[in-house]
């Protein structure tokens, strides 16, 4: 159940201004009867409120008397401190993590072979954008076929955010996919595309016939790729992030003459 101290104030703070509220123009010795506040706190608890800007005083009269300002007014202030409080607590956080990155370096390029795995739904995407989001110089993206286990508006919303975010860090991106995906993706795709996108000139789109598999190869080193499932043909079983550069090397020499015959893609 919802209360005010959701919103900061203790519980002394709390039981104060709901008494405010009902009595009206009170004094603080009143006020401390009605709330079962200790007359030793009151003061405390009154100042502490009236600099939150719930209540009002009048100075004039002896002994002063309070009056609360109305709920709605009371709710909105509170809500603005804490908006302030979050803004000024991802301000911090945004400081750590500038210095972090910058005193935390990046280990040496693995040479020899490492891979990992992920099944299900949400761990697969977790694993693909993770890798997106990793590359420094490149990206290159086959999609052969889309996954009918996926929302793949949401997905293909979720999947070209991340690319936006890799070509505005200067990496240099290359989408290769069947006419048939394209005519799937969801026009939100097609409208961040020409907004944002085609304005890079690292970032390239294509289409080509005779796909068979998708995939995607990050930097030249790491290849994730796209397992289907052998019980159900079209759904996706499980996402494979395999880094070595051998292996990549490959793969991209099978990708480079199927990109130079492909059609340029304009959305």
């Amino acid at each position: 159940m919802a209360s005010l101290r959701d919103l900061g104030l203790s519980e002394y703070e709390a039981r104060v201004y709901r008494s405010l509220l009902h009595m009206g123009s009170t004094t603080a010795k009143e006020l401390s009867r009605a709330s079962d506040v200790p007359m030793g706190r009151i003061y405390d608890v009154l100042n502490s409120i009236e600099g939150h800007n719930l209540i009002r005083s009048q100075t004039a009269s002896r002994p002063k008397k309070y009056v609360a300002v109305e709920p709605d007014t009371a709710l909105e202030r509170l809500l603005e401190d804490k908006r302030r409080e979050a803004r000024e607590t991802l301000g911090r956080y945004e400081e750590i993590v500038e210095t972090l990155s910058e005193e935390l370096e990046t280990a040496e390029p693995i040479e020899e072979q490492f891979w990992t795995a992920a099944v299900g739904d949400t761990e697969t995407l977790e694993l693909l954008l993770e890798r997106l989001s990793a590359a420094d110089e490149s990206i290159v993206m086959v999609v052969a076929n889309r996954s009918p286990q996926f929302d793949f508006d949401e997905i293909g919303d979720v999947v070209t955010e991340r690319l936006e975010a890799a070509v505005d860090r200067g990496v240099d991106v290359s989408v290769l996919m069947t006419p048939d995906v394209v005519e799937t993706l969801p026009e939100s795709v097609g409208e961040r595309y020409r907004a944002r996108l085609s304005e890079y000139p690292s970032f390239s789109v294509r289409t080509t016939e005779g796909l068979d598999g998708t995939f995607n190869l990050v930097d030249g080193v790491e290849v994730v790729l796209q397992v289907s499932n052998p019980l159900r043909p079209g759904e996706v079983f499980s996402v494979i992030d395999l880094k070595d550069p051998a292996f990549a090397a490959e793969i991209h020499e099978e990708f480079a003459p199927r990109w130079e015959a492909a059609d340029p893609l304009s959305f």
